[in-house]
This record gives structure tokens, C-alpha cells and sequence, in this order.
């Protein structure tokens, strides 16, 4: 097993972007491996989190929360996997806003000794860059071999190439994009209606008092079916009824004591009662701003210009079944990076899991991911296929390897 810190660091004050300062910004985080300092850079990997996900990327014996936030993406991270920990030295930040250690709406107000709510400032995803790169400070890291993130992650990898260009080799957006689509955005405006319409909201101020679960747990419901392909969820659940010893979530509206609680319902309200267990509303409303917020090309003349001063090198991931990132947007930010002659592969996989794909096919993120971070663009398996994926050999991203899809 290699060193593992877990812990949280006072930063200071802190001035988010939308101009409102905290006294002193705290972020939980988790390191793993050894850090080594090469040259004019060092083995450092820093690993963004999805939306709802926490520091703790890998377990490692560390003890951490529950669901899905644990130990993350543990089959990617660890001794002899994809991000090596014998060989990276391995940062996951809990980013602000989120519930998980680092300041956000649940954390302490220091002025009042409550919690912050909405009182706390918006945050964006600027500001989760910046504060990583805070953290990284105060543990002694300058230059990162590389930047590591999916979905919301992988814009917050996106970012650091805009903010801090100068200081990480390599960047690997996971099922990410330059911008959410009107789509998702519509769909995230009716998750965050969902828990600000719960009467036991309050405004943001239900802590001491009954949290908003209902709503908090129909947002989670429209964002997993987001995270799932149309595919996915036929081959799961079809039209099936669930079982005798199916439970339901939610009080039966008035009909359905004639019609079948589906499979798929009951498939939704598990996900929901696990995730209100571990989350909190208020960051939810906080971190879904702030992805959506996001735009690549802001302040800049198109997103070319936006990439244009980064001078490392660039993997994009993306999965075939994924309808809320898609192949489309990986790969119209792939010609914004050869467009700002930023040397970029985008890789895409054939699956059918959808947005989750990410999490749930290491097996299929792994080798190209490894072999990126070991020999950048001349790594074999960020190349390397059976065959085109559209039969033109002078195809510029890395095509679809045939195993993908069982051949």
C-alpha cells in the first residue's frame, strides 16, 4: 500500500468570483503516493471530481463517506492501476461548495457559528481551480506532470489548461465538454426546481430541522437519468413490474395502486434514498450552477483562444452511449485544440452505460489513460485500434477501438 494523507488545509481568505470573500477558505483533500519533484516538473497527478463526488478517489484503507463518493474511481487510482500511486504522487481536492470537508453551504460560518446556507458565496468552477492550485501551494507542488477529471471534472481540467497553462504537462478531460447544452441545462433547472419547491427547504436554511429529502432526492432522480443511455436502461429495466418486496420512495399518487411500480421506478427511488443519505441540497443547488456556468470560451473570442497559451498535451475521452457529454462535443473541442496547436488525441469508446461509463468500464478508460500519462501522445493505446472507426485511415482522433464492442 503506498502513503496516503487525508486531511483538510486552511488557505486563507479566499475572493470567489463573484466577489464576495470567506475569512479563511478551508479544502479537504486526499494524497496518495510520494511526491518527486523532476526537472522543471514532478510525479504529480491531480484528479478532479465529478459533481456529487468527494476527495477520497480511492480507497486505499482510508476511511471515508459513504456511497458513491467513496472511493470513486478505485479501480483507476491505486498501486499498479491506471494513475499509479507507486509512481504518481496521486491529489484529489474536495472542491468548495460541495459537502464533503471543504467550505460550502453545510460548513461553519465562523462569523456566526451556523451553518453558512445560502449565505455562502457562488461558486464557480474558476474557483475550484483556484483553490486547487491554492491547496497544491501549501503542499509544496509547482508544476503537475498532468490534470485528470471527468464530466464536471473534466471541465475543471479544462480550466486549469486556461488559468494556469504554465503549470501541468498534460490534460485529460473524461466525458466532459466546453459548455453544457440547452438540454441539460433545462434538466438541471428542474432538478435544483425540485428541492427549492420542498417546503422543508426554508429558503437554504433547514439545518437543525427536517432536510429537504424529497426534493434533494427527485433532483438526483433527473440527474441519473442524464447519467444513463437510452440503451442502458431498455436492457436493465424494459417495461418490467418490480418485485412483490419492491418498496416505494415516495407516497403513491392516486392511481397507482392499479398501475405496476416498474422496475425502473424502483431502480430511481433506491438511487435517491442512497443519495440523500450522503448529500446536501443546498450544495447541489451550488455545484449544478456552477457547471452549468461554465463556458470554456468566456472572456476569450471562441475556445481556440481560450486553449491557445497552453503548450502541453491533451487526451479527450469520450463514450458513444454518453447523450449528455457526447462523441460531438469531445470532438469539437478537439479541433479547438488543434485549431490553438495544442497536440491533442480524443479517444472514443463504444458502450452503451452512457454518461456513467467513466465510473463503471475501467477496463476500457484504463489503458489509454496509463499509457498517456506514461509516454504522452505516443503512448500506444491512446492510438492504438484494430481498425478505423470510420475507415479513413487519416482520421485526426483516435477511432474506436473494435474490442469495445465485443468483436
Amino acid at each position: 500500500m503506498t502513503s496516503v494523507e487525508s486531511g483538510t488545509r486552511s488557505l486563507g481568505e479566499f475572493t470567489f468570483e463573484c466577489g464576495e470573500s470567506i475569512g479563511d477558505l478551508e479544502v479537504a483533500y486526499e494524497a496518495y503516493g510520494d511526491f518527486e519533484p523532476q526537472g522543471e516538473g514532478s510525479n504529480a497527478v491531480l484528479v478532479c471530481h465529478a459533481l456529487t463526488g468527494s476527495q477520497n478517489v480511492a480507497s486505499e484503507g482510508v476511511p471515508g463517506t459513504s456511497g458513491q463518493a467513496r472511493a470513486w474511481w478505485n479501480d483507476i487510482v491505486g498501486p499498479g492501476k491506471a494513475i499509479d500511486t507507486t509512481k504518481y504522487y496521486v491529489v484529489c481536492a474536495n472542491v468548495p461548495g460541495s459537502c464533503y470537508g471543504s467550505s460550502g453551504p453545510p460548513a461553519e460560518n465562523p462569523k456566526t457559528g451556523e451553518p453558512w446556507g445560502t449565505d455562502f458565496p457562488p461558486v464557480t468552477v474558476g474557483d475550484w481551480t483556484r483553490a486547487q492550485r491554492r491547496l497544491l501551494d501549501e503542499l509544496g507542488v509547482g508544476r503537475l506532470h498532468a490534470v485528470v477529471g471527468g464530466s464536471a471534472g473534466g471541465m475543471n481540467v479544462l480550466d486549469w489548461a486556461v488559468q494556469y497553462p504554465d503549470d501541468v504537462a498534460r490534460i485529460v478531460p473524461v466525458a466532459a465538454a466546453a459548455r453544457l447544452d440547452a438540454q441539460c441545462l433545462a434538466l438541471d433547472a428542474i432538478a435544483r426546481r425540485a428541492i427549492t419547491s420542498d417546503d422543508d427547504w426554508q429558503g437554504g436554511d433547514y439545518y437543525g430541522a427536517a432536510k429537504p429529502t424529497d426534493g434533494l432526492a427527485l433532483a438526483r432522480q433527473v440527474g441519473h437519468v442524464m447519467y444513463l443511455s437510452k440503451t442502458s436502461m431498455g436492457e436493465r429495466f424494459g417495461r418490467r413490474a418490480a418485485g412483490r418486496d419492491a418498496v416505494r420512495s415516495f407516497p403513491a399518487d392516486r392511481a397507482a395502486g392499479y398501475f405496476p411500480y416498474r422496475e425502473v421506478e424502483s431502480y430511481l427511488d433506491y438511487q435517491a434514498e442512497k443519495f440523500v443519505d450522503r448529500f446536501d441540497p443546498n450544495s447541489y443547488l451550488y455545484l449544478t450552477r456552477a457547471m452549468d456556468d461554465y463556458d470554456l470560451s468566456e472572456g476569450y473570442e471562441g475556445d481556440a483562444d481560450a486553449l491557445a497559451a497552453y503548450e502541453g498535451e491533451a487526451l479527450l475521452m469520450s463514450f458513444t452511449g454518453d447523450w449528455h457529454f457526447t462523441v460531438a462535443q469531445s470532438e469539437s473541442l478537439a479541433e479547438a485544440c488543434r485549431e490553438a496547436s495544442v497536440p491533442v488525441a480524443h479517444h472514443v469508446v463504444g458502450s452503451d452505460h452512457g454518461h456513467d461509463a467513466f465510473l463503471v468500464e475501467p477496463e476500457k478508460v484504463g489503458p489509454p489513460l496509463r499509457d498517456f500519462l506514461a509516454d504522452g501522445l505516443a503512448g500506444r493505446a491512446v492510438h492504438d485500434t484494430a481498425e478505423e472507426a470510420d475507415g479513413d485511415e487519416e482520421t485526426e482522433f483516435a477511432p474506436v477501438h473494435n474490442s469495445l464492442f465485443g468483436g
